[in-house]
């Protein structure tokens, strides 16, 4: 099963000293104040204030609803509050309206796969990794291969993995996935192989502590096995490896 999620909202939230009302500023137009609306929102999102989110949002889409940012924002948000139609709606419209950003284009191929349409959000995030206009073709890859391997293609999932990490050889979510892919496979050696490499180069996670110790394990190393068990205690207390291993499930 597929470790990340698919794709970041393509709007960065940016911090904001003040609180939005439904009123313009003189001189400020419908567009300006969705902007600021569109930032609000994704703040109000990020602290699971999903809520304010939701009404903040539906202020943009009155504001200015010919915005791919705020569509896709609307999109984001919906989806996380599980309301199905309105999320497809506000996609499908952010999609149309920004169908030269590659940016909303990976988000969108990102839902199509999270909504059983695998095969077209695959052949959109290769798209947009051909797209010269996209400075990081590594992270569509990368979600072209969660993808795929959500209705278990390992094989061309690993490919898309590897084309990745040609690209940047030390991408940690790559490595990730390519070390889970490894495990599941059974070549916990070649999983261990890119637990190391992630470490090497990259701050730990939880995920790939836990992926280190599944390996360690499976090669007979209990000492090993244990310091990485040791660091997803320490590190990741709350993390739902720490908890599993709490639990004594394994996984």
């Amino acid at each position: 099963m597929p470790r990340l999620g698919l794709a970041a909202a393509a709007v960065l939230a940016l911090s904001l000293a003040a609180c939005v009302n439904s009123g313009l500023a003189p001189g400020k137009t419908g567009a300006d104040a969705a902007k600021v609306n569109v930032q609000l929102a994704i703040e109000y999102m990020k602290i699971g204030k999903l809520a304010a989110a939701r009404e903040t949002i539906e202020r943009a889409l009155g504001q200015d609803p010919n915005s791919a940012d705020v569509q896709l924002t609307a999109g984001l948000i919906y989806e996380r509050l599980n309301e199905s139609a309105k999320a497809e709606h506000a996609y499908v419209a952010a999609a149309r309206l920004g169908k030269s950003d590659p940016n909303i284009q990976n988000n969108y191929a990102g839902f199509l796969c999270r909504t059983g349409k695998a095969a077209a959000g695959e052949k959109l995030f290769l798209e947009v990794a051909r797209n010269p206009a996209y400075q990081t073709p590594e992270v569509a890859l990368v979600n072209a291969g969660v993808c795929v391997e959500s209705i278990g293609d390992a094989l061309d999932a690993q490919r898309y993995f590897s084309r990745a990490l040609a690209i940047r050889p030390n991408m940690p979510e790559a490595l990730l996935q390519s070390g889970n892919l490894a495990m599941d496979s059974g070549d916990a050696a070649e999983a261990l192989d890119f637990t190391q490499r992630y470490l090497a180069t990259s701050p730990p996670s939880a995920e790939v502590l836990w992926l280190g110790f599944r390996a360690q394990r499976k090669l007979g190393d209990a000492t090993a096995a244990a310091a990485f068990a040791r660091r997803v205690q320490a590190e990741f207390p709350n993390s739902e490896q720490a908890q599993l291993m709490r639990s004594g499930v394994d996984r």
